[in-house]
């Protein structure tokens, strides 16, 4: 078996495609702070969208900091999902799926803010004028098992939150979802949570920073013990299988 080592991981990261994260969001000053904050693996997960992790995955190279591509995905019910891959392949045919479901409506950036495409240098490429922030017409579990078929990771995000946390929203699990695990608030012990919610799952529970600003990132963070940098390594690890596994710091 190839030797295991410790991976710290942020998963849950904006850039400037997310209406809602600041301007600082740009691929080198992401890339920079999370090697400043002793990070190994990122994922990039902008609201219903996958633009700007390939310039973020650029902007990476070299430097031994991990970049899955990814999104955080709003379902039906407006419950918010991470949704993570290893390859950009794999995001680019999820993000075709989500634009073909997306609300027909148009981002108002007065009201929202803008959302802006930019290359690895955080240079401007385009302003994406799809309404990303609201919910698309894919429905919950039907959407955890589009991601799943991609090979990717699918993590409920800030499940106890009211507004568009799995709990918060539906007040309970659906018996039929099936997911990789969920992020739950730095705030909460997983035994917080179980005692909080007994209908909860056995499901791992995992912290992430959902960093809209610079200051953010690595803030909130999980330990993976894997043997490489990958999707496939962190569901090991979310699992316990192949003596792969996790801890929140």
């Amino acid at each position: 078996m190839p030797p295991l080592r410790a991976y710290q991981a942020d998963l849950h990261i904006h850039t400037v495609l997310s209406a809602c994260a600041e301007v600082e969001m740009i691929p080198p000053l992401i890339v920079a702070e999370a090697l400043s904050q002793g990070l190994d693996i990122i994922a990039i997960t902008d609201h219903n969208a996958t633009a700007n992790a390939a310039a973020v995955i650029a902007a990476a190279r070299g430097t031994g900091l991990t970049v899955l591509p990814g999104m955080e995905f709003q379902t039906q019910e407006e419950v918010e999902l991470l949704c993570i891959f290893d390859t950009l392949a794999q995001a680019t045919a999820w993000q075709q799926e989500v634009h073909a479901h997306l609300l027909p409506l148009q981002n108002d950036p007065e009201r929202f803010g803008p959302q802006f495409v930019v290359d690895a240098e955080g240079d401007f490429v385009r302003e994406e004028l799809f309404f990303y922030q609201g919910p698309t017409q894919i429905p919950l579990e039907e959407a955890a098992r589009a991601v799943h078929a991609l090979g990717g990771l699918v993590i409920p995000a800030h499940i106890t939150r009211p507004a568009k946390g799995l709990l918060g929203v539906l007040g309970l699990w659906p018996p039929h979802l099936v997911t990789d695990a969920a992020e739950i608030s730095s705030r909460l012990r997983s035994s917080e949570v179980q005692h909080r919610y007994p209908f909860l799952p056995d499901v791992p529970l995992i912290t992430n920073s959902d960093a809209h600003w610079l200051d953010a990132i690595g803030q909130v963070r999980t330990t993976f013990f894997l043997a490489a940098p990958t999707s496939a390594e962190l569901r090991r690890a979310l699992h316990g299988a192949d003596e792969r596994y996790f801890h929140v710091p």
